[in-house]
């Protein structure tokens, strides 16, 4: 079992690799296929990456392989679906990606990638250190790689959806995305202001279930989407994705709890409230327990903002519910 729970939360790390589905019609055409033409820029295009390395591509990028999810969603939101010929094993959203060649998971395969073709490889800096032997075989290759840096926060997660657009010529699609997000979010806020501050809710965010339990702290997107629908985070005093004893979240009373592990284990609310020693605790006590899609509210991407969207709903029913 810790053995399982590791993986999980490496998985967490690099973005959330399991899970979702649905589309966003927002965000690029629904079968990922190219979008307007005027939407695209000029060629040769420089791009600086997360590794600081000034990338010149020459021509606009006909094949492009992605190393992780989050890059593919907004790969796929930029309208570049149709160019994508490989993705990695945990890639599954939108469905047209899960169809995509699978080229591996944390540790992808150099061939099969050359085997491809690609013109361009959409890295990430989460895994880059890890991966860097593989990468540099790539570019010897003389396969264009570009890492995208790894968001901790919605400001980062912009600057990875722009700079996947300067890379593929879709940077003004890129930047309408980015500007999407942001008018939802002030939306969220403005809803969100009208809740008192003695009236905000403690949330416990559980991403692992017993026996390890797995939380958001501080420095993670659900501990930013929390405070942006004027709710408090229980283990806000907590680092990044953080392992806690159910002694202490049982003394941290949170008035909510919300599981992102729904995909895989059955009735996550229901072994949430019939656990020992936690009749006590107000989420228990008041049911105010619910579980929520995982991929939406860990993966850098569009999504993020159907993330807020879901936490805001059954935090505060009766003002994000209507």
């Amino acid at each position: 079992m810790k053995k399982i729970f590791a993986l999980l939360l490496s998985i967490l790390l690099v973005g959330g690799m399991l899970a979702g589905c649905g589309t966003d019609s927002n965000h690029g055409s629904k079968d990922g296929k190219s979008t307007n033409e005027s939407n695209k820029a000029a060629f040769p295009i420089t791009v600086k990456d997360a590794e600081n390395k000034e990338i010149t591509i020459k021509q606009e990028p006909k094949r492009i392989v992605s190393l992780i999810p989050s890059n593919t969603e907004v790969a796929f939101a930029l309208g570049l679906g149709d160019k994508i010929v490989g993705v990695s094993d945990f890639d599954n959203y939108p469905k047209e990606a899960a169809k995509k060649e699978k080229i591996g998971g944390m540790e992808f395969n150099v061939e099969k990638i050359i085997g491809l073709k690609p013109d361009l490889v959409l890295a990430h800096e989460s895994t880059a250190k890890s991966a860097s032997a593989g990468l540099q075989q790539l570019r010897d290759a003389g396969i264009t790689v570009v890492v995208i840096n790894d968001g901790k926060n919605f400001n980062d997660v912009y600057e990875s959806i722009e700079m996947i657009g300067r890379a593929t010529g879709t940077d003004k699609k890129a930047k309408s995305i980015v500007q999407d997000m942001k008018d939802k979010i002030a939306d969220i806020q403005k809803k969100a202001s009208a809740i008192p501050e003695k009236d905000e809710k403690s949330v416990f965010v559980e991403v692992s279930p017993q026996p390890e339990i797995y939380t958001a702290g501080k420095d993670t997107y659900l501990d930013e989407i929390l405070s942006i629908i004027h709710a408090k985070n229980a283990a806000k005093s907590q680092d990044g994705w953080a392992k806690m004893s159910e002694e202490s979240i049982v003394g941290l009373k949170p008035d909510v709890i919300i599981t992102t592990y729904g995909y895989y284990v059955k009735n996550p609310k229901e072994q949430v409230l019939g656990r020992s020693g936690w009749a006590d605790v107000p989420a228990v006590k008041n049911k105010e327990v619910y579980d929520v899609n995982s991929d939406m509210v860990t993966r850098s991407g569009p999504r993020l903002v159907e993330g807020i969207e879901q936490i805001a709903k059954v935090v505060y029913p009766d003002i994000f519910a209507k």
